[in-house]
């Protein structure tokens, strides 16, 4: 099994370019489900979930061919065609690799009026029901059953006929599993306390250039008019927003000065605040953000929220950089119960961290020192990353095919920005 190690102490400083974000290139996936047209999606991340789920769409029928990327292109350009859905059916042994597949349900019932879908699988960060997704799919007109750890939809008469559904928390899966199947519906459908997070919108704005009618993109009302079809689309998948605070977090741990190039810092407002607030020097560009940190970082008091707050998926690696603040800072987690697994692996490099609850009590101290521990999800991979670099010693992580879900070429992005890291094998 491959470890990455870190020899830490080095200031980070150059030019680091950002991918496809991955959260939006797994939802505009399943978009292809939806057409018997080609789908070509661009600024595609190399990254193992994204092959997995090129795997799913195979076993649905779908054929995936990767094409030679144009000099502006970052990542690969993938086209999918899904001319004839030879399978409804997403089965267990694909489905528990990440809890993303379930992302096939809405398209599948909306194309062929039928579908069962095993219950996903993913990082285990908590409890992360599918409840939503079908009072959802059920409110556009959906039947649904459950029995043994797969869900069955079917759309009577072969056409949802769409509806009105509130959600009673915000849930970006859910909005992004409703929204696919409404595009196809006899009917209107009116989706109200949607998720507004950037990959919704990025959804969304795919599901329109293929056809489809949605007006309140970006806001907590989306209604969207169903049509007959959708055609085939070229997509650029929009930069990956979280990889881009991850590299950011590394600036400001190392005291360097890095320029984030392919980004939208709108998107980032958030993160960007919260390093700014940390004494972080944090310039906008048109597509770029340059991060800059010299003198001690300043505590903070952070509480993850659905977009436009703090992301969840920003706050392990934020931890790891206030280990290095002049103070105590106090992250409060509001979206899973189980996101500090971290905690115990970067206690391990001389940390001091409290947890009790869903509130962790973060006291800076002066070194960090490496050892060798072990990645529990894949932001927690980050967060050990993050601490390796500014840790006195080698920082041994195993368990990196956490990591290699989300991140794409790390070590040689690092190693660019002057970072001693490499991957090696136990073999």
């Amino acid at each position: 099994m491959d470890r990455i190690l870190i020899r830490g102490g080095n200031r980070l400083s150059g030019t680091l370019p950002i991918s496809g974000a991955k959260n939006a290139a797994l939802t505009l996936l399943p978009c292809a489900l939806l057409t018997d047209e080609p789908l070509t999606l661009r600024n595609l991340p190399r990254l193992a979930d994204v092959d997995s789920f090129g795997h799913l769409l195979n076993q649905l029928g779908a054929s995936t061919a990767i094409e030679g990327s144009r000099p502006e292109d970052f990542g690969r350009v993938m086209t999918i065609r899904a001319g004839q859905l030879t399978s409804t059916e997403a089965p267990y042994d694909i489905v528990r690799k990440m809890r993303a597949s379930i992302l096939v349900l809405g398209p599948i019932l909306a194309r062929a009026g039928e579908a069962r879908v095993s219950l996903p699988g993913g990082c285990a960060i908590g409890n992360r029901p599918i409840d939503l997704h079908l009072k959802a799919l059920e409110a556009i007109g959906a039947d649904l059953e459950m029995s043994a750890g797969y869900v069955t939809a079917r759309a009577p008469g072969g056409r949802l006929a769409g509806g009105r559904y509130s959600f009673p928390i915000v849930s970006v899966g859910a909005t992004e599993n409703v929204v696919m199947a409404a595009v196809t519906a006899k009917g209107g459908s009116r989706i109200e306390n949607a998720a507004r997070e950037p990959e919704i919108v990025d959804l969304c704005r795919c599901l329109v250039a293929m056809g489809a009618q949605i007006d309140g993109i970006g806001t907590e009302t989306l209604e969207i008019e169903g049509v007959d079809r959708l055609h085939g689309a070229t997509y650029a998948v929009m930069p990956d927003r979280i990889e881009a605070g991850s590299y950011a977090c590394a600036a400001a741990i190392t005291g360097g000065d890095i320029e984030l190039t392919n980004v939208d810092a709108h998107d980032m407002g958030a993160t960007l605040d919260a390093l700014r607030d940390a004494g972080v020097t944090v310039v906008e560009g048109r597509k770029s953000v340059r991060v800059s940190a010299s003198g001690p970082l300043r505590p903070l008091t952070l509480s993850t929220a659905p977009f436009p707050g703090f992301a969840t998926d920003m706050q392990a690696q934020f931890m790891a950089m206030l280990c290095k603040a002049d103070g105590a800072s106090v992250l409060t987690e509001t979206i899973f119960e189980n996101r500090y697994m971290h905690v115990p692996e970067l206690a391990r490099m001389g940390a001091d961290i409290q947890v009790r609850g869903r509130t962790a009590v973060v006291r800076g101290v002066d070194r960090l020192v490496g050892a060798p521990v072990m990645a529990t999800d894949l932001r927690a991979s980050m967060s050990l990353i993050l601490a390796g670099l500014a840790a006195e010693g080698e920082t041994a992580v195993s368990r990196v095919y956490h990591l290699d879900r989300g991140y794409e070429r790390l070590e040689e992005k690092f190693s660019a920005v002057g970072a001693d890291i490499e991957r090696a094998s136990d073999g």
